[in-house]
């Protein structure tokens, strides 16, 4: 799918001439640009048109979070059907070990995870393992931690498909494989049940859960 700008505004002034400027440096492969404007110039907009031009997944980085949060939604709104991604640090909390050699006092590490944010930048890897070239990334210094080697993010994708034959054990084999969790009670995020012939499977970076329907060992829907 193709980067598509839903907005009921049209580039004017000085943007048309930004947009243009900066498109061509992008295609031109120039290291760096730089995009001036006062608050409330438009310059996400001017950016947004960028992208819309150029056809490139794009990482757009952020000094804090607050300012990302702000620049996801606004993307989010003006992509509605391309994957805008939010990827920032998960802690609400975060205490490193310590000791205090005055008091001989040690402090244990402490810490709590935002469990939506965790969801998103489980999103966010699986949009960008997927393939797909409309991909927008609006993360804070977050991002230049390693997660893990990609090769090996891949090797654990499932990719599921009507009509494809696979058995539901192996399916069930490939899940517990990826640290997913049967259950009957809590079906929750990372978990999957079984109900006869049908698999339900509820992804880490999903809002919704998949049902898939087994015919002796093909998927039927």
């Amino acid at each position: 799918m193709k980067f598509k700008i839903k907005s009921d505004y049209k580039p004017t002034g000085d943007q048309p001439q930004a947009i243009d400027k900066l498109s061509n440096g992008i295609k031109s492969n120039e290291k760096y640009q730089t995009l001036l404007g006062v608050t409330g110039s438009g310059k996400t907009f001017t950016v947004a048109n960028v992208i819309e031009h150029t056809q490139r997944p794009t990482l757009v980085l952020a000094h804090n979070k607050t300012l990302a949060a702000q620049l996801y939604s606004e993307f989010k709104q003006f992509f509605p059907n391309n994957a805008v991604e939010y990827f920032v640090s998960y802690y609400d909390y975060y205490q490193p070990e310590a000791y205090i050699p005055v008091s001989g006092v040690y402090i244990e590490k402490d810490l709590s995870i935002n469990e939506e944010i965790e969801k998103m930048r489980l999103s966010t890897t699986s949009s960008l393992l997927s393939g797909r070239r409309d991909v927008i990334v609006v993360a804070s210094v977050s991002c230049l931690y390693g997660i893990g080697n990609p090769v090996e993010f891949q090797k654990n994708v499932i990719a599921l498909q009507t009509n494809q034959s696979i058995s539901r054990t192996k399916l069930l084999h490939r899940l517990v494989q990826s640290l997913y969790s049967r259950t009957e009670a809590d079906f929750n995020h990372g978990n999957f049940r079984i109900k006869g012939d049908t698999v339900d499977i509820f992804p880490g970076y999903a809002d919704d859960a998949f049902r898939i329907h087994f015919f002796g060992d093909e998927i039927e829907e």
